[in-house]
């Protein structure tokens, strides 16, 4: 097997064993990526450039039922038969399916090392329907789900607001319900929402009753051509083809029937959901780190100064070699926590992996941040230039906010993972403990 440009792929890739994959996440993984080479990964960077992805291609990954592995794993088995879902690109059948497949596809969607194109297509779908199958009721999955499974009509993730970001308990959207308590009345803001300029729905987080998380519920909002709703593209750093989105929401009214779950359990719902949503930006976000790192190593073996190629530079490779094991590592964790994922319950999962999920986001981040400023360094005035040899360096660089930020800023879940790990250390211990009136042995 030809070696890549080190650093290029991970371990597995590159003919090295490993304990993760089995036959089936390897057939997958090479179909896979055909399938995103020719339909995303080439194309990428002036889609990027344009700042959108044409609809057809949308339409092509929903027709070979390549929105799909954007789901948390498992996969809703019953469901997607039900819509003549058997199998994706023929590898992989929907009910063995696990999330060692997600962490392929979603390594795969990066390989361009843009978030932007890879976002238009999945982030909605990735985010926004997994509450409605987790907690939705029946009424509600039968009326929206087929359409919003088979893509026909598109749905975003729409939590944050313009003053409340990471501390989602401080949401001020409200949704008041009629005096006839048919309908909620839905005023408020919502801020970075991405995939909202084409949605015809949300997954919103809205205030049903007081402050705090327990005035917290999720509804199914509807968005294009809804009156009451405007929506306008905001201009980010980075991700300029993801379809970041301003959304306002005057009087918008909204059927009882399309509330998610229960009143008052929203924040529960959010936090279930974030440990999918991080684990996917960490898995991502690592693929993003290693494109910089990859194009700056090839780069320092063409390039020359002062008489010799940069590779032979021994302050090169040391700065190479810095980012490269924080690559590695982080490569590293990620297998494990998709393995993990895979053999744990769900429940097992959030309580477990939660906290940990949190600081593997957050440490993906710091990786990407450390890679793309090698790469940029190393690339020279190259990697300051926006065309060019150095565009891809220039691009990752200033979409590392776009990292750090989104599913929870850096140092919220830095906080968030360790608070987690000592609650679980006191409940273990508690658990532990004897009542007092048992004798010692």
């Amino acid at each position: 097997m030809a070696k890549a440009i080190p650093f290029a792929e991970p371990p597995y890739l590159n003919g090295l064993p490993s304990p993760y994959y089995k036959e089936t996440h390897l057939a997958w993984q090479k179909a896979c990526h055909a399938f995103v080479q020719e339909n995303l990964t080439q194309h990428a960077m002036d889609w990027e450039r344009d700042g959108s992805v044409p609809e057809q291609v949308l339409q092509k990954f929903a027709a070979a039922n390549m929105l799909v592995p954007s789901l948390p794993a498992p996969l809703p088995v019953e469901w997607l038969k039900r819509l003549g879902i058997h199998e994706i690109l023929g590898t992989v059948k929907v009910e063995d399916w696990d999330y060692i497949h997600t962490g392929i596809f979603v390594d795969e969607m990066g390989r361009s090392g843009l978030q932007g194109p890879p976002a238009s297509l999945t982030t909605g779908y990735a985010y926004a329907i997994p509450p409605i199958l987790k907690f939705g009721s029946k009424q509600l999955q039968e009326r929206f789900l087929p359409d919003l499974l088979r893509a026909k009509k598109r749905i975003c993730i729409a939590i944050t607001e313009p003053e409340a970001g990471s501390d989602v308990a401080g949401i001020q959207t409200t949704a008041i319900k009629t005096a006839d308590g048919n309908h909620y009345i839905v005023n408020g803001m919502k801020k970075w929402i991405t995939n909202g300029l084409w949605s015809s729905y949300a997954t919103m987080a809205v205030r049903t009753s007081g402050p705090g998380p327990a005035g917290l519920s999720l509804l199914l909002v509807p968005l294009l051509n809804h009156p009451g709703v405007s929506m306008r593209h905001i201009k980010v750093g980075g991700h300029r083809a993801s379809g970041t989105t301003f959304i306002e929401l005057d009087e918008v009214k909204v059927p009882v029937e399309n509330l998610i779950g229960e009143e008052g359990q929203g924040m529960k719902y959010i936090m279930t959901n974030f440990n999918h949503e991080r684990l996917i930006i960490a898995i991502g976000v690592t693929r993003q780190a290693r494109v910089a790192l990859a194009a700056a190593f090839e780069y320092c073996m063409q390039r020359e100064a002062f008489g010799k190629t940069l590779i032979e530079q021994p302050v090169v490779r040391h700065r190479l070699a810095k980012a490269g094991a924080l690559l590695e590592s982080q490569w590293a964790w990620i297998e494990q926590f998709v393995y993990q994922m895979a053999k744990l319950k769900k429940v097992e999962a959030d309580v477990e992996l939660g906290g940990l999920t949190a600081l593997a986001k957050a440490q993906a981040g710091i990786v990407v941040d450390e890679c793309a400023r090698c790469a940029v360094l190393l690339f020279g005035g190259n990697g300051f230039t926006t065309t060019g040899r150095g565009e891809i360096a220039e691009r990752i660089y200033r979409e590392v906010p776009g990292a750090r930020i989104p599913g929870g800023s850096e140092d919220v879940l830095l906080d968030l993972a360790v608070k987690q790990l000592v609650k679980n250390y006191y409940s273990r211990t508690r658990m532990l403990q004897r009542p007092k009136e048992i004798s010692k042995l």
